[in-house]
């Protein structure tokens, strides 16, 4: 098969890069010019599922996405070959023959009518992205004049991809300002949920109880950790509505917690080429008054005596201090936990603290 007029791909993606959500309309433009039935936009490492995709592609994606393909695809064998010339297809790792018996084929692209594909590589710093070209079993394969046609087509698609980038970074930048602006902490995350920046009053929040360790916003309690880790890789991973996860609590040693709110901001995370594609914002308990009492009695139907523990566990307190500083014992602050569990429908105490960080500024 024959290639088009490559100039029209550069032209789409110089224009998706100045605006984001022409992307998809992009990789239809590409997919046309280059004779193939649909293409897709991915990243090299830390793949995501709300990469640019063809309409064409939608059936295909979804299950590619959905039956775990996306974590085990079978041309990343191709990278040897496309990081040497630009360009890899299915022929560089893998016969006719073995594609016939293979899985990755017959289950997952077979049912969808597809099989050939070629990766062009886009480069920007450290950065690599593989647009990635899809032929049905009837276009047949890459041959060798159109490998080499987009072999020198790669070169040219990194001009976009760096002006991406950096209209990605000026809004990072822009962001951060904004934020700093309010007072409000933020760390901005890459798509490996690695700190991509983060504001001074995010800086001065760090310490003992809170680092960034190997590029990683880490407590100094590990559960507080995994919660984190695992809020961050849903938010991440969820469908493109999704634009927040609930509050992670991360307590600290002899103040009260810090509320790390992971959340995707329209403006910012704008698509899959963005190097900011996640936001933390961390809200001190410490600067903010405790809950009120009446707010809490009012709005979860507390008794009084419910309503002041509920107030102290809010400030991060463990149990057993709770009970001293209310002046009860440890069995009676046991049962009253359970039932304000029961009337928040929370289960753990750092459940509670995060649904209670909202009734901070209510009045008594």
């Amino acid at each position: 098969m024959a290639l088009g007029p490559l100039d029209t791909v550069e032209t789409a993606f110089i224009r998706a890069a100045i605006d984001p959500s022409y992307w998809n309309e992009a990789m239809d433009v590409g997919a046309r010019a280059v004779s193939a039935f649909g293409s897709a936009l991915f990243a090299i490492g830390g793949r995501l599922p709300n990469s640019p995709h063809s309409a064409s592609l939608i059936p295909s994606f979804e299950s590619y996405v959905r039956d775990g393909w996306i974590s085990r695809d079978e041309r990343d064998r191709a990278w040897p070959a496309f990081s040497r010339r630009g360009v890899g297809t299915d022929l560089d790792f893998c016969s006719p023959e073995q594609m016939a018996r293979h899985p990755y084929y017959q289950e997952f692209l077979a049912p969808h009518g597809l099989r050939w594909w070629a990766g062009v590589r886009m480069a920007s710093g450290d950065t690599e992205l593989c647009w990635a070209l899809q032929r049905t079993v009837g276009q047949g394969p890459f041959v060798d004049d159109e490998v080499r046609a987009l072999a020198g087509l790669s070169r040219r698609l990194s001009g976009p991809f760096a002006l991406a980038q950096a209209l990605g970074f000026g809004r990072a930048d822009a962001a951060l300002a904004s934020f700093q602006a309010s007072g409000t902490a933020v760390a901005l995350l890459d798509r490996f949920a690695e700190v991509l920046g983060i504001n001074e009053a995010a800086r001065a929040l760090l310490g003992r109880d809170l680092q960034i360790s190997h590029k990683r916003l880490t407590s100094a309690d590990r559960d507080a950790t995994v919660a984190l880790d695992r809020a961050l890789q849903a938010l991440l991973w969820a469908p493109g509505a999704t634009v927040s996860m609930p509050p992670v609590v991360l307590p600290r040693m002899d103040r009260r917690p810090l509320l790390a709110h992971p959340m995707r901001l329209p403006g910012l995370c704008v698509d899959m080429l963005a190097p900011c594609q996640a936001v933390v914002v961390i809200i001190d308990l410490e600067a903010h008054p405790r809950p009120s009492q009446a707010a809490l009695r009012r709005s979860f139907g507390l008794t009084p005596a419910e309503a002041r523990l509920a107030a102290q566990v809010a400030s991060g307190q463990a149990p057993a201090v709770a009970a001293d500083a209310l002046g009860v014992s440890y069995e009676t602050v046991r049962n009253q936990l359970k039932a304000i569990f029961a009337k928040t429908d929370t289960h753990r105490q750092a459940e509670l603290v995060a649904l209670l960080a909202q009734f901070l500024n209510e009045t008594p």
